[in-house]
């Protein structure tokens, strides 16, 4: 593996400056709208750091408050810890970005991906299961506005004659279910194709994604998860080409002819069992699991054959408590259905660490920015999941970051800090604000702990 971007050492942990390295090679490659005196900012690359300055730190009003202090000080944060040369207003910026297609920022994610790859973080998040690397499938809801529209939005007509306008993409992540960390990709925007009559829609999206990154992964031996929604031939079909297996919720209403399957064969007593009684610290539970081989995935002769199993806990009463089923390509018997099972429901952390988090947890993904008239509603979302990975990569490598997110806990505290203290104090880069953190905190940090920073 070469070092991309003319980088170090592709086996170390990336840094935070090295990413936003990678990140300042891309925003180059932006379009450029600049005419006349817009010409007066030098960098085309501040506009994208500028907007993906307020999304690390969380702080809507960091730029406003990094140009009060270059005022008072003649320096500001903006510069010293981002490397923004001259910090544009909040119209120019969205103006800018407008243009910017989001796959720009497809190397971003690609290129830390690698980095985390050669120092053995992704390996961490292989499942025993087949030895399989775990990446979850999702849409993510991300705006909606019965005014504000953009050439790339996606659109519904209520009964009232009203129109709702939205944006949303698939997010694939790897996901692990011993891991807290999830691993963001490039998202794929649900947005209207040239060419095409009918609206795009999550599935297609998702094969979208599956012909321009499929080729990149699926050597490093993967199985995707994903809902019901997934769970149709042609999509598995595609999965299957592209070299990867699958586990997808498999629900009665949408499959009837592989429940009709089960229903003959578990009147014949051919649905095999397996029955294991667990104490939680509070109680007995009871999961039984179901599962049969080589059933058609829908009626007719070139029907998928998948293996089906079905995980059913119950109290010792008998009342369920949980219920789901599954089909993959895998071949699933009595030694590896709990694990299956488990990695089937790893899906929902998908849910769980990525979307909830960028949602509810401190990243405001819901929050309007800006909307333009083609690009920047998903370029901004794009910037803002980015900046989730960034803070990833810290938890996961950074002695100084994980330490300080210790002692703090909720992301929220932790951007509240931030923001209070680059209000006040220019610091010379993203480490040292770390640093000044930790004394202050009075948090023992060694001095390779200080260079990961």
């Amino acid at each position: 593996m070469s070092a991309p971007f003319g980088l170090g050492d592709p086996k170390k942990p990336i840094t935070f400056d090295e990413m936003l390295s990678v990140l300042r090679a891309q925003a180059k490659q932006f379009p450029d709208r600049r005419t006349g005196k817009n010409i007066s900012y030098p960098n085309v690359e501040d506009f994208a750091l500028s907007a993906f300055s307020v999304f690390h730190f969380q702080h809507p009003s960091f730029l406003a408050s990094a140009q009060e202090m270059e005022a008072l000080q003649g320096k500001n944060n903006a510069r010293t810890i981002f490397g923004i040369n001259k910090i544009p207003s909040d119209n120019h910026i969205r103006d800018f970005l407008d243009e910017a297609d989001p796959a720009l920022l497809n190397p971003v994610f690609e290129t830390i991906f690698d980095r985390l790859q050669g120092t053995g973080a992704i390996e961490v998040m292989r499942s025993s299961f087949n030895s399989q690397l775990l990446m979850a499938f999702d849409g993510l809801h991300f705006f909606e506005s019965k005014k504000i529209c953009c050439e790339n939005c996606s659109h519904k007509t209520h009964k009232n004659g009203t129109t709702s306008y939205y944006h949303h993409a698939v997010t694939p992540v790897f996901v692990s279910p011993n891991c807290t960390h999830v691993i963001d990709l490039p998202p794929e925007f649900i947005t209207p194709q040239d060419g095409s009559d009918k609206q795009d829609c999550e599935l297609a999206a998702a094969k979208r994604w599956l012909d321009k990154h499929g080729g990149r992964y699926a050597p490093l031996g993967v199985t995707i998860l994903g809902d019901d929604l997934y769970c149709r031939q042609p999509f598995c079909e595609q999965v299957r080409s592209a070299g990867y297996h699958f586990i997808f919720t498999c629900k009665p209403d949408s499959h009837k002819t592989l429940y009709e399957w089960i229903e003959g064969l578990e009147k014949i007593g051919a649905i095999k069992k397996k029955v294991v009684r667990r104490w939680t610290g509070k109680r007995h539970e009871v999961d039984t699991y179901r599962y049969v081989s080589d059933l058609p995935l829908k009626a007719g002769e070139n029907a998928l054959k998948v293996d089906w199993f079905e995980l059913i806990t119950t109290t010792e009463s008998g009342e369920i408590i949980y219920r789901n089923a599954y089909a993959t390509d895998h071949k699933i018997e009595w030694q590896n259905v709990s694990e299956a099972t488990w990695v089937g429901r790893a899906r929902w952390k998908i849910e769980n660490e990525n979307n909830n988090t960028l949602k509810t947890k401190g990243y405001h993904l819901e929050h309007s920015f800006g909307h333009g008239s083609k690009y920047l509603a998903n370029l901004l979302a794009a910037l803002n999941m980015l900046a989730f990975l960034f803070h990833t990569v810290l938890e996961l490598f950074s002695e100084l970051y994980q330490k300080i997110r210790g002692k703090l806990g909720a992301r929220r505290k932790f951007f509240e800090h931030i923001k209070a203290l680059t209000h006040y104090i220019c610091f010379d880069g993203w480490t040292p604000l770390l640093v000044f953190m930790a004394e202050r905190l009075e948090l023992q940090i060694s001095s390779a702990g200080i260079d990961s920073g």
